[in-house]
């Protein structure tokens, strides 16, 4: 096993050893499993609060702060955190105005932030909770009911975020982060299978020569494995797959995502295959982020995103932020 780490049963804590060390604009409470904006609380605020498995990085905790999230709940690898750690990270981020919790569509997320929201609600927090389910893979699959939730997180905890930021009360946050996740669809292929600390070895067997189409960000099976395809076919596979759930009739906002192991070479020379797709079945490209956002440990892959956006959305997504991972704006 090749990895930069000490031992498997320390990674999650290592990591939040050295992201408070790096983000000092946090607070990392690496014992409790809570990263949070370090002003929070911020008065008449609606929070919001997210979090999963890690192994996902820079999902979530590289999404907090101003602008974005006000928390994020890590877990162990691929393993969802527990209703004790989400209720710690609302109360510790609640101005009174309200939570909401941001939830990608996995069982163990879904059970445990519903508990989660009950608990808080015990302690007298308004919760609300938006459920992410873009991928257009698969119907069902290992680990959920329904679709997963993939790189559409990413825009609902960033235009959520800024209307949140902006005063936004609790239930129009709530009803913005509804209306990106009903514009977000999402498409992955693996390359490569990723290696866990814990197992050491690859969590599926991908043949040399083979891809994975529709792969999740667990490694769950997606659609079909193939021969190894050029860029540009595999935009053509994804993209048709993504617009023929979406069926935009306005401009989009593109994520097109690494999963970890594909270098920025690779990510840029896909974008443009991507973005000769849209401009080929006329639909606009309002905005465009490249990199590593939503991965799977060292998995060697990519995904596509498109969110349709109206020009209330748009105003959203280019509002200011500064967290770990997207900054931008003042």
């Amino acid at each position: 096993m090749r990895m930069l780490i000490n031992v498997p049963e320390t990674v999650v804590a290592d990591a939040l050893r050295g992201m408070a060390a790096a983000h000092p604009e946090l607070t990392v409470d690496v014992e409790r499993g809570i990263v949070a904006r370090r002003d929070a609380p911020v008065a008449g605020k609606v929070a919001l609060v997210s979090g999963g498995g890690s192994g996902h990085e820079p999902l979530h905790g590289g999404f907090v702060g101003p602008g974005m999230l006000s928390a994020a709940c890590p877990g162990a690898i691929f393993t969802s955190p527990v209703p004790d750690q989400m209720v710690r990270a609302a109360a510790a981020v609640d101005s009174g105005a309200g939570v909401l919790f941001v939830v990608k569509n996995y069982t163990g997320d879904v059970l445990n932030f519903e508990m989660a929201a009950e608990l808080a609600e015990d302690e007298g927090i308004q919760v609300a909770k938006v459920l992410v389910d873009d991928d257009v893979a698969v119907t069902d699959s290992l680990y959920t009911a329904g679709r997963r939730g993939t790189g559409g997180t990413l825009f609902v905890e960033k235009i959520a975020g800024a209307a949140a930021e902006a005063g936004a009360p609790l239930q129009r946050v709530e009803a913005i982060a509804r209306r990106v996740n009903s514009r977000c669809r999402s498409f992955g292929v693996a390359l490569s299978a990723c290696t866990t600390p814990a197992k050491g070895s690859p969590t599926f067997e991908l043949p040399a020569g083979e891809l994975e189409l529709g792969v999740g960000i667990h490694g769950e099976p997606g659609r079909e494995r193939r021969g190894m395809m050029t860029s540009r076919e595999i935009a053509d596979y994804a993209v048709d797959a993504v617009v023929e759930d979406l069926r935009p009739s306005g401009p989009v906002l593109a994520l097109i995502n690494g999963m970890g192991g594909t270098p920025l070479l690779e990510l840029y020379g896909f974008n443009a295959e991507v973005q000769r797709v849209l401009t080929e079945r006329g639909i606009p490209v309002a905005r465009t982020l490249v990199g590593n956002y939503v991965t799977s440990l060292d998995m060697a892959g990519c995904s596509v995103t498109l969110c349709e956006v109206d020009e209330e959305l748009l105003r959203l997504w280019d509002a200011p932020v500064r967290t770990p991972a997207l900054r931008w704006g003042r």
